[in-house]
């Protein structure tokens, strides 16, 4: 599994007899129980925005759970669960098939594999606690009055923790106002779980990586969007993925060879282990990046806390692309000095300069820029034949070029919300965006995800084509987020 090895080590047990010292056992005056899946039934939908310390350095995804029904795997019956994941640009649909007695995914679709871990460490967590076998006295169901739903491992160095019901707390989330019961862990953080009995899974969640360290990152954090009950249409059924095109490309998507090497920055401030695959990659596909920062000094000692991005450059090094800026960000951060990235490549080919740009080092908030420096690393693209047929078949463009100019102000933050809308009203009212009913007026956006405006900027700069805008904006128009 990628990502990071953390100190937190769980040790699933009720009777913890070592040390207690406060906030180290609890149990809240609320009768019942709970476990995870309880309540759950077909027709069940939920949408999350999740973040897990192992996918993408916990940046966010959307994630939305359909429960269509049951599916069969040899002689067991399984949740079938229908997957949408919004990851940045990506859109990924599929299917898992859910554990009745616990329900994490025991089947998953290649494509999403990646997130059926982050969602078994986040969101379904604590099913190495509490699940629905009432003949299992450990992890079995949980009582709101328990002291103790089980131990962790020593967390920082420190003594073992209990998993302890702590509080009943009424909270407001985007799916409403909630009363949860709040179960967690305490030390130097918070980290706090809220519940709603009879409720499947967790409404919100915040933890952190369990290690010794002035800036602590997040672990998982995740928040319930919207819940629906009886959902018998499949919701997903007009959601047009964004990773198909890299079929139609023929681009790799599994990476089993990399090219490595280690490089010195310009500056000579560290060292910049970079992995890359494919090692000659296809126009128009994608390129997988592993990057550890090193020390100069010593070959094996990883730095931590490192301020960097990935950019696309020129001949005289000056920026053309920048991953940090594409995902509306200043720059990145990595808590422990290893990286991954999943970078698309839109330039011709030929030699593509990419440079691991390093700002500095220290706490998230607080940037030495000591260490800064950049690696330049150049990558052969090799020509797609099937990237010009694509392009040569692609239809005459029917967008005014107004338009285009207004989605590029819009993402700049140059024009808001409701000049972007007019625009979309115009296409809608041509014809050039299908939807099922329109006004005369374009209406209000009420919040729009981040890849819509980094999409409409790729549009505006020729980098993506009219057919992946429009159906963007077509699938914000069907989740009403663009009222019409």
């Amino acid at each position: 599994m990628k990502g990071i090895i953390l100190l937190l080590t769980i040790i699933a047990s009720l009777g913890f007899t070592g040390i207690v010292y406060a906030q180290n056992s609890g149990g809240v005056d609320v009768d019942g129980s709970w476990y995870l899946g309880e309540g759950l039934k077909k027709g069940d939908y939920f949408e999350y925005t999740v973040c897990d310390i192992d996918l993408n350095s916990c940046l966010p995804i959307e994630l939305k759970i359909w429960i269509k029904g049951d599916r069969v795997n040899v002689s067991e019956t399984l949740w079938d669960a229908q997957i949408l994941v919004i990851d940045q640009d990506k859109i990924i649909k599929g299917s898992w098939g859910l554990g009745k007695t616990v329900p994490t995914p025991i089947l998953f679709d290649d494509d999403l594999s990646d997130y059926a871990i982050a969602f078994k460490s986040s969101i379904a967590w604590l099913g190495a606690y509490v699940t629905s076998n009432e003949n299992d006295r450990i992890h079995g169901p949980q009582e709101f009055k328990s002291a103790s739903w089980g131990s962790l491992g020593p967390v920082g160095g420190g003594l073992v923790k209990n998993l302890i019901p702590n509080r009943v707390e009424t909270i407001t989330t985007p799916s409403g106002t909630l009363d949860t019961i709040v179960v967690g862990w305490y030390n130097e953080n918070d980290n706090e779980i809220w519940l709603v009995d009879d409720f499947p899974f967790p409404v919100k969640a915040k933890t952190f990586a369990g290690m010794e360290s002035e800036n602590v990152p997040v672990m998982y954090e995740f928040e319930l969007q919207q819940y629906k009950q009886n959902i018998t249409e499949d919701p997903f059924k007009d959601v047009v993925e964004s990773i198909n095109k890299g079929e139609e490309l023929g681009c790799d998507t599994k990476f089993l060879q990399y090219t490595s090497k280690k490089i010195p920055t310009n500056t000579y401030s560290l060292m910049v282990q970079y992995n890359h695959a494919p090692e000659t990659p296809l126009e128009g596909c994608d390129i997988d990046w592993k990057i550890n920062f090193y020390s100069k000094y010593n070959e094996t000692k990883i730095l931590k806390q490192i301020h960097y991005d990935v950019w696309v450059v020129d001949e005289d090094d000056k920026p053309l692309y920048s991953y940090a800026q594409s995902i509306g960000k200043e720059f990145l951060f990595t808590e422990y000095g290893q990286v991954e990235h999943l970078l698309p490549i839109n330039q011709e080919s030929g030699i593509v300069r990419y440079a691991v740009f390093v700002y500095g080092s220290g706490p998230e908030n607080e940037l030495d820029p000591e260490l800064g420096g950049y690696a330049i690393i150049e990558v052969q693209v090799e020509k797609n034949p099937l990237l010009e047929k694509l392009n040569d078949n692609a239809a005459e463009s029917k967008i005014p070029s107004w338009i285009k100019n207004n989605a590029k102000w819009w993402a700049d933050g140059t024009i808001d919300d409701d000049a972007f809308t007019q625009g979309i009203g115009f296409l809608i009212k041509e014809g050039t965006i299908a939807v099922e009913s329109t006004s005369q007026n374009a209406g209000e956006i009420k919040q729009v995800p981040e890849w819509i405006k980094n999409n409409a900027k790729w549009w505006a700069d020729g980098t993506i084509d009219d057919d992946a805008f429009t159906q963007g904006i077509e699938f914000l128009v069907k989740e009403g987020i663009i009222q019409v």
